[in-house]
């Protein structure tokens, strides 16, 4: 059997972390490999992490066709959604292949647009391109992906959870990145870092989570620093403000107070 291995194909989706390598080693070890590698033609598209480890072990597997593309951005965008609908997926991973698609579905919304006006110009001295031209103009009327939302909807997360993966990926140094693929950080406090120089996202990375927090924080506190004060609320709003911090206080100590005895009577 050839399988054909395509590079664009296998960097497309981020690798399994060292946990997650391991984990599935030993589950092709003790059950072998359930699920069929999928094909298109001889090149694989879903499997590439179960075929090389079957490969070094000599654990047979089966493989399926998928003749349904004509392209490798439809084999791509069958990738996203394929990995999209994993709950193992992390919301950062999701972000980024959510944007990915977004990419592939506007470039072909343009490739659509200049489709149609050529076809716009051969119909000018052409009548009977007409009704070529009108269903070029169909088909790319309101391309989708071109909202923040759509993006986000796609990904099961917030919009602005998604302004957050955009910076990281256009300001964030490589280990940064992979402090948060690799759940070291969350993608809030990375965007956050991702405003710092290179060489201080470097440093606070190397630093660990703690380093890596306290960056975050330091970055929040200048951005609040450098906003304008916020007026001084009514009368009334203050007085309540410090009613309910009074009364946070007070649950606080009781709580702290009813902690304290059930530990003398355990």
């Amino acid at each position: 059997m050839n399988i054909t291995i395509n590079e664009e194909l296998r960097a497309f989706i981020d690798p399994l972390t060292a946990i997650e390598q391991a984990a599935l080693e030993r589950s092709l070890l003790a059950e072998g490999c359930r699920d069929a590698l999928v094909l298109w033609g001889e090149t694989l598209i879903d499997g590439h992490n179960r075929y090389e480890l079957c490969q070094r072990h000599n654990i047979p597997f089966r493989t399926v066709q998928n003749s349904s593309f004509s392209s490798l951005d439809d084999v791509m965008l069958w990738m996203i959604d394929n990995h999209l609908a994993r709950r193992s997926v992390s919301d950062f991973q999701r972000g980024v292949l959510a944007l990915r698609k977004k990419e592939i579905v506007t470039a072909r919304s343009a490739q659509r647009a200049d489709a149609a006006n050529q076809t716009d110009k051969t119909s000018k001295t052409d009548k009977a391109a007409e009704p070529a031209a009108e269903e070029a103009k169909a088909v790319d009327a309101g391309p989708p992906w071109n909202t923040r939302e759509d993006v986000a909807k796609a990904a099961r997360v917030s919009s602005n959870t998604i302004s957050q993966i955009e910076r990281i990926q256009k300001a964030a140094a490589p280990q940064l990145v992979e402090a948060v693929r690799a759940g070291t950080i969350s993608i809030n406090a990375a965007a956050n870092v991702a405003s710092l120089p290179a060489e201080e996202q470097i440093a606070a990375v190397a630093g660990g989570k703690k380093q890596l927090q306290e960056a975050a924080r330091q970055v929040r506190e200048q951005k609040a620093a450098s906003r304008p004060p916020k007026e001084e609320p009514p009368g009334e709003v203050t007085a309540l403000r410090a009613q309910v911090a009074a009364l946070r206080e007070k649950i606080d100590a009781l709580t702290a107070e009813n902690a304290e005895l059930r530990a003398q009577l355990g």
